[in-house]
């Protein structure tokens, strides 16, 4: 089956930086667009990040943009969300997932792949 493994997911300060790293298997990466969400306590889970296909595309929520680089690499299978400037409030378990259509989308529901979720802490 498709699998979404995500890493890098930890202990930060305020204004620190962390990677988060999502391994795909079992599937053609670079027909999948790829996201981010995140999800924190008490919240709904909400976009933060999306890269289309190739990777010359990329969209941000306005909590993260300028401050979080979604990126991927093909060969590698391999989508990552570089995380800088952390505030508390980026604190969540971020998701990554896996869309076939070829624009970016923000909608939960347009996306057939997820990750297990990381947990990211950001102390104030």
């Amino acid at each position: 089956q498709v699998q979404l493994v995500e890493s890098g997911g930890g202990l930060a300060q305020a204004g620190g930086s962390l990677r988060l790293s999502c391994a795909a298997s079992r599937l053609t990466f670079n027909s999948y667009s790829m996201a981010w969400f995140r999800q924190a306590p008490g919240k709904e889970r909400e976009f933060a990040a999306g890269i289309s296909r190739s990777g010359s595309s990329t969209y941000y929520a306005a909590a993260v943009k300028g401050r979080f680089t979604i990126s991927r690499d093909n060969a590698k299978n391999t989508a990552y969300l570089q995380m800088n400037s952390l505030k508390p409030e980026d604190t969540a378990v971020y998701y990554c997932a896996a869309d076939m259509n070829g624009r970016i989308n923000s909608a939960q529901s347009e996306y057939e792949y997820w990750g297990q979720g990381t947990q990211v802490t950001v102390s104030s």
